[in-house]
């Protein structure tokens, strides 16, 4: 880790709290009494909202574009973003920082800037649960009145299904980080690598819909690449909870018999079923095969972020637990007016991918102008997914696919308009690593520019 890196993300401020002291023989006027302190069960230090106030919860890819689009078609709202992190980080393009292919100042953007440019507030709290009745938002840094609400929390890692108590529970999160949530554990994968020394290097790839289903395969080729390239003798084994690779399975199968044949080793069928921390092993699969470990970095199920649970907005499906219990076109909540969730805590199979959240937060911005402005909905659009995978890095060759959704009544039926290149040799591979980069960068400067 570079200096910069640990500067970044070293420089954590915390508030000081001031206690007044009084005379034990006079007591204090009425006028003199010490105010609460600003936090929980107060107001929130915001001025009076304008206009109608929407309050959005989760500063990612969704809640970024719902905040900038709703304020630039509702200007007279009075939006704000309530995001517990002061800096963002992005996942996506987040397996090329590990590999060094990036920098993290690429991956990481300025809250205060996209509330700058797109004349919304940036709130820095956590939210902690809502009081529908009164319609307020509770925050560890007050109370936040709201006419319309958007939940957009993200996701949460679901680590029942492996049969492991709450203390190895911790020691996963901890010691063998999934990299798809916190810049924390990004930053603990890359120093893994930098100081692996060989072996098996375990990936895992959940069941069910989790975030980004092509980013595992993808780490695994830039692991590859990087084990290749610094001539470390080491192997990565990707257990797969799936029968087959769930996206691009032919972009990737190719490269790893190509590039990588000493380097990956794909199996399927390969749920874990049991993690030994103590002797680096794993028991996975039907036949329940073990497999050691050198280094690993174990991707649990997802759900949707427990803050829909304390709000009392979610429901099981049957691919996750409680994500948002929504209405397909609107991101509504059933029984709930004027409560939306987004992001890649909403039900629906979308896949949960920066482009695709970014899309929708496009169109549920613009919805909620219009209830705002017009008191109406507009007509649903589907998101948009598009997705670069990186085989190899420095420099880049890449595969993609562009999609979009169809319904058939209230179900989703699947992908359409889909656009595929899993040629990652050659100039159409170098070609696609470029649109990488160029997406990453299109991306950014729509959510953090005006």
């Amino acid at each position: 880790m570079n200096r910069r890196d640990i500067l970044k993300f070293g420089a954590i401020s915390a508030a000081a709290a001031t206690v007044t002291l009084t005379g034990c023989t006079t007591s204090p006027k009425p006028d003199d009494s010490v105010k609460p302190a600003v936090g929980m069960g107060s107001k929130a230090p915001l001025p009076a909202a304008k206009g109608p106030r929407v309050v959005i919860v989760g500063g990612g890819w969704s809640g970024l574009s719902v905040a900038k689009y709703t304020k630039k078609f509702a200007p007279n709202a009075d939006v704000v973003l309530v995001e517990q992190r002061t800096q963002f980080h992005s996942c996506p393009i987040s397996n090329l920082y590990l590999v060094g292919a990036v920098d993290l100042e690429f991956i990481t953007h300025d809250y205060l800037q996209a509330a700058r440019e797109n004349k919304y507030t940036y709130f820095n709290a956590s939210a902690i649960g809502i009081d529908k009745a009164q319609k307020i938002v509770k925050t560890t840094n007050g109370d936040i009145d709201y006419d319309y609400l958007v939940l957009a929390p993200g996701i949460d890692y679901d680590y029942s299904p492996w049969n492991v108590d709450l203390a190895t529970e911790q020691r996963l999160r901890t010691e063998y980080p999934a990299g798809f949530m916190s810049p924390s554990e990004h930053m603990t994968i890359k120093s893994k690598l930098e100081d692996f020394e060989g072996g098996n290097f375990i990936i895992t790839v959940p069941g069910g819909n989790y975030r980004c289903l092509p980013a595992p395969y993808e780490r695994a080729c830039l692991i590859a690449d990087y084990f290749k390239k610094n001539e470390i003798e080491g192997k990565v084994l990707i257990l797969d909870a799936n029968p087959d690779i769930t996206i691009k399975s032919e972009g990737f199968h190719s490269a790893y018999d190509e590039m990588y044949k000493d380097y990956v080793e794909y199996v399927p069928n390969a749920a874990i079923m049991s993690v030994d921390l103590e002797n680096k092993k794993v028991i996975a699969g039907e036949l329940e095969d073990e497999f050691e470990f050198s280094d690993a970095a174990f991707y649990p199920h997802v759900r949707g972020g427990k803050l829909l649970e304390v709000c009392g907005v979610a429901k099981d499906n049957a691919f996750n637990k409680m994500e948002g219990n929504i209405d397909p076109f609107t991101y509504e909540v059933i029984g709930e007016k004027n409560i939306f969730v987004a992001g890649d805590a909403r039900p629906m199979g979308y896949s949960k991918s920066g482009n695709t959240s970014n899309s929708e937060g496009h169109y549920l911005g613009k919805l909620l102008a219009e209830r705002i402005t017009k008191n109406k909905d507009i007509p649903w659009k589907s998101p948009l997914t598009v997705c670069y995978s990186a085989v190899s890095a420095m420099p880049n060759h890449a595969i993609s696919v562009r999609a979009e959704y169809e319904f058939k009544g209230k179900t989703l039926a699947g992908f359409t308009n889909v656009e595929l290149s899993q040629e990652w040799r050659g100039k159409i591979g170098e070609n696609n690593g470029k649109a990488l980069m160029e997406w990453a960068k299109g991306m950014y400067r729509d959510m953090f520019n005006a």
